[in-house]
């Protein structure tokens, strides 16, 4: 189980509401999405760098690669999921460098 906590603002990087807001969103919807999907298939990496993701307050630079069929399908249920929540696409952290 994923857990948000409380997340901290930085002097760097203030957390606002709607930053907070849409990280406890992802949290729970990466817990739903995990639970819906399973994990058979996901690669380690691909879930620990989103668990730091969200641990980072989803503030952090990332570009989490999805390397599986399972990997991929998270990351668009995620994607979908939280676009319906009103965020955009370009707030979920997946993408590979070429």
């Amino acid at each position: 189980m994923l857990v948000l906590g409380a997340l901290a603002e930085t002097e760097e990087t203030p957390a606002d509401t709607w930053t907070l807001r849409k990280c406890a969103l992802y949290a729970q919807a990466t817990e739903d999405a995990l639970a819906a999907l399973g994990q058979e298939g996901l690669s380690p990496r691909f879930l620990e760098e989103n668990k730091a993701f969200i641990r980072s307050g989803c503030v952090a630079p990332a570009r989490i690669c999805a390397q599986t069929a399972q990997d991929y399908a998270l990351a668009d249920l995620l994607t979908m999921m939280t676009m319906n929540e009103g965020m955009a696409s370009t707030f979920v952290p997946f993408g590979c460098q070429n």
